[in-house]
């Protein structure tokens, strides 16, 4: 970054950490303990899709990846794509295993980053819920390297702004939570929430 860039106040873009995702399963046990929220065993991964051979090779690699053990027992991965055009992969793993589903989602953003499609990713989401069922999601913006939490409440596209702000508290050491509020964006529908 050159001297004009800081007098325009320009900055370089953060670069995205996938490894960020590995800090998930000891944030989870945190978050259990301090709001009672438990993980789903339900995460996915948000990315514009894209037209073309490479892409749906990617995407037949992706689902041949984490379907191998559907042999097993395991749940297949589903994609969907929303109102907006996003394509989502949902992915499945027992609740008690955090880290399956971040090896999961990690491995699903490594495909599609090292196939050159990086800038298509959008945000990977782990889900979890109360005793009281309450949804909660924590997002990890691909682009900024950072999480936040998404909490929906029920009957429309309304937020528990006080629970998000609860869970940024408690895990503050644990992950790299988002600063700025204005990219914590809603994800209302999203698969998996």
């Amino acid at each position: 970054m050159g001297l004009l860039d800081t007098i325009l106040g320009r900055s370089k873009p953060v670069r995205p950490d996938l490894d960020q995702l590995f800090a998930v399963p000891s944030a989870a046990l945190t978050l259990q303990a301090a709001t009672g929220f438990v993980p789903t065993g339900l995460g996915s991964v948000c990315f514009a899709g894209v037209e073309g051979g490479t892409f749906a090779r990617i995407q037949q690699d992706v689902r041949e990846l984490l379907d191998a053990d559907t042999a097993r027992g395991g749940v297949p991965v589903e994609f969907s794509r929303d109102s907006y055009g996003y394509t989502w992969l949902l992915t499945r793993q027992p609740a008690e295993d955090t880290a399956s589903l971040v090896n999961d989602l990690h491995a699903v953003n490594t495909l599609l980053q090292d196939g050159g499609f990086g800038p298509q990713l959008l945000c990977s989401l782990i889900s979890f819920r109360d005793e009281r069922e309450r949804p909660l999601a924590l997002v990890y913006l691909y682009k900024r390297g950072t999480f936040y939490p998404f909490a929906p409440l029920p009957g429309g596209e309304k937020r528990d702004n006080e629970l998000e702000l609860q869970v940024r508290a408690a895990l503050g050491d644990d992950l790299r939570v988002e600063k700025d509020l204005a990219r914590w964006f809603p994800v209302w529908g999203a698969p998996g929430l």
